[in-house]
């Protein structure tokens, strides 16, 4: 796989993406070098100097009031990064850890961290050639740098810890080995460099980032199936009205769902002589709810951005100025508030789905759809118990979307005193983009289900072939059957963008559109 070339401070969402999707192995231009260079070189100054700084000639946190000398400055960093190794719990997936230690490069190279060249070279190397730290995902509180995942992260590269490499988990100096890498001696700083920054709450929030954006895209395609489903009306998609708001993301949506319903028979069928005047809000207010969440996704996206391209450790090296000063920059509440946006959005777009699941279901609310959407009601349950595992997942997502960044708690003898738990709000995102998944999975079934009594009248072009990307997989529900993988597979099309896709429609970036 060709290595992607990314530059420190200006890399997009749209790469970043990329790592994670792809996991391609990631590079930094040559012309990064310089700085960095000149940073490791004030850093190896100081440590050789009488002036006291923070984690080069000091110990750490309640610590620092320690001078270390200069013959000890290796076994600081190398106990450092040991000590710190207090992860527990399940590894993080491959991906994630991948993208992490892209993120750690693109913050070591803006050249303010004081590490050599070297070390962002050997990170370069374990990701071109399969090297992947085994981290515990459980153990940071998002201050002072997400220090126990980044110290499990940073072992390998001194031969220590464990590292998938080619499908198996080896001792970190044995994994280097294998694929003729040699473990690196620590310098001034580097150990702390390593382990300050924000870089495993932000790689898990840009996943739940990118995974929450097609899920909403999703929504908004399985939002349509539903409204023709229910016989529902386009009015509320007037364009004028959304103008009349003004919030992007609502005028965006509402013209995606235009798109969607556009050239469809079973609309045209009721427009003119149905006794319904209004529909209820899950059909009516799909742009104002799902538009509103694009809007909160994208102002995360925004966050997220500026984060991954940023310096996070401490102290950082001013090398114009001249200075080496301690700061705060790894305190990841951007990414923690980030995190509490993204889970809102995903909860509200779920619990407005689960409505309109319900909606169908129900045959005094669904316009003459059989009860449970079974051609058999009675002898068949139908999807009756499919709309009570949205409803599941939907208070699930509720329950945990609660924010995460207002429950700071003192650690490390009160010298941190105020954490930003942007770890747990970013870790969550991933179970929270899997229950909509399965939410949005189940509304497709429901709403192809709905169309098909609608026959012979036929639903827009876009969403018939949705409804065939759909059928390719789960057959209509004619008589009950073992329901599982049918929702199993319905999750999987959302999951990898299927549905979407199927539409052939421009989709909705996640970039702000120019309105």
């Amino acid at each position: 796989m060709i290595a992607l070339t990314l530059t420190p401070g200006e890399t997009s969402l749209e790469h970043l993406a990329q790592v994670y999707r792809t996991g391609c192995p990631v590079i930094l231009p040559p012309d990064a070098r310089p700085a960095v260079q000149a940073a490791a070189a004030a850093i190896r100054a100081a440590a050789e100097g009488d002036a006291p700084v923070y984690g080069v000639n000091t110990g750490f946190g309640k610590l620092a009031h320690i001078r270390i000398v200069p013959s000890d400055t290796a076994t600081l960093q190398r106990n450092l990064i040991l000590s710190h190794c207090c992860g527990v719990g399940d590894p993080m997936p491959r991906n994630l850890t991948r993208l992490m230690m892209v993120l750690k490069m693109l913050s070591l190279g803006r050249g303010a961290s004081g590490v050599r060249w070297a070390l962002i070279e050997l990170l370069q190397d374990m990701l071109a050639k399969g090297v992947t730290p085994v981290v515990p995902a459980q153990g940071s509180v998002g201050a002072s740098g997400d220090l126990a995942p980044l110290a499990h992260m940073t072992a390998v590269l001194i031969g220590h810890g464990m590292a998938e490499v080619d499908g198996a988990v080896l001792p970190g100096a044995e994994a280097l080995a294998k694929v003729g890498l040699t473990p690196a001696t620590l310098g001034p700083k580097e150990g702390l460099a390593f382990i300050n920054g924000t870089q495993f709450s932000t790689a898990y929030a840009l996943a739940g980032l990118f995974d929450g954006w097609n899920a909403a895209q999703t929504a908004l395609v399985t939002s349509a199936l539903s409204t023709d489903a229910i016989m529902g009306s386009t009015a509320p998609l007037h364009p004028e009205i959304h103008a009349l708001r003004g919030h992007a993301g609502q005028i965006e949506a509402a013209a995606f769902l235009r798109a969607l319903l556009d050239r469809s028979v079973i609309r045209e069928s009721h427009r003119i002589g149905d006794a319904r005047v209004q529909d209820p809000y899950c059909i009516r207010c799909q742009p104002q709810v799902t538009g509103a969440a694009m809007d909160v996704l994208r102002q995360a996206a925004r966050t997220l951005e500026i984060e991954a391209n940023a310096a996070t450790d401490n102290p950082l090296v001013l090398t114009e100025a001249g200075l080496i000063v301690s700061g705060g920059n790894f305190h990841a509440e951007p990414v923690g508030f980030a995190a509490d946006m993204i889970a809102l959005a995903l909860s509200e777009i779920g619990a407005i789905a689960q409505r309109r699941v319900a909606l169908m279901v129900d045959p005094v609310l669904s316009f003459d759809l059989p009860a449970f959407l079974t051609p058999k009601p009675g002898l068949n349950s139908g999807l009756m118990i499919a709309e009570v595992t949205t409803a599941a997942l939907m208070s699930e997502n509720k329950h945990i979307a609660m924010p995460c960044v207002t429950d700071s708690t003192p650690t490390s003898a009160n010298q941190e005193d105020h954490v930003s738990m942007a770890a747990h709000g970013a870790r969550r995102l991933g179970q929270m983009v899997a229950n909509l998944n399965v939410i949005l999975g189940i509304e497709a079934i429901c709403a192809a289900q709905g169309i098909e009594f609608r026959a012979p009248l036929l639903t827009s072009p876009a969403l018939v072939s949705v409804i065939a990307a759909l059928r390719a997989q789960i057959p209509p529900l004619i008589e009950d059957r073992f329901l599982a993988p049918d929702i199993e597979a319905a999750a999987t099309l959302v999951a990898t963008g299927a549905l979407t896709q199927a539409t052939a429609l421009p989709l909705p970036p996640l970039s702000t559109p120019t309105l």
